[in-house]
């Protein structure tokens, strides 16, 4: 494996110590974290009773030379748009925040690593799937 993006799911997942996205970024020769997710992740913090602890392990897996943090541009939002268009069309919606992630992913050619299974429903990216709990 050697690009991959992580989700919200995954990163928590890696945090919690769950082998199979331990794994999979251990294997990664580079790992992508959608700003998206980065926003999620700060919302779980700020509901939670260790959000110091978990901002800083955030930014200290961020400072990694093997993460990059993207954004969403001009590419990712049209991409946003087919995926949303198609997926209603289908009538296999998803959280609007994993569209986004999705069309990032999308944009740059990326494995999504999850541990939601709704990704499946998107036939435009590859998705490693591992068990959150």
């Amino acid at each position: 494996m050697a690009r991959i993006l992580l989700d919200t799911s995954a990163y928590s997942a890696f945090k919690r110590g769950r082998e199979g996205v331990k794994r999979a970024i251990q294997e990664a020769e580079e790992i992508c974290v959608p700003a998206i997710a980065i926003g999620e992740l700060h919302a779980g913090f700020r509901g939670g009773t260790k959000e110091r602890e978990n901002r800083e392990g955030l930014r200290k897996f961020l400072s990694s030379p093997r993460v990059r943090l993207l954004a969403v541009d001009e590419e990712a939002a049209e991409k946003y748009g087919l995926l949303q268009h198609d997926l209603r069309v289908a009538g296999t919606p998803i959280p609007t925040n994993d569209i986004r992630i999705t069309a990032v992913a999308m944009r740059d050619g990326l494995r999504v690593v999850t541990t939601d299974p709704h990704y499946k429903k998107v036939p435009h990216v590859v998705v490693d799937l591992y068990e959150a709990g």
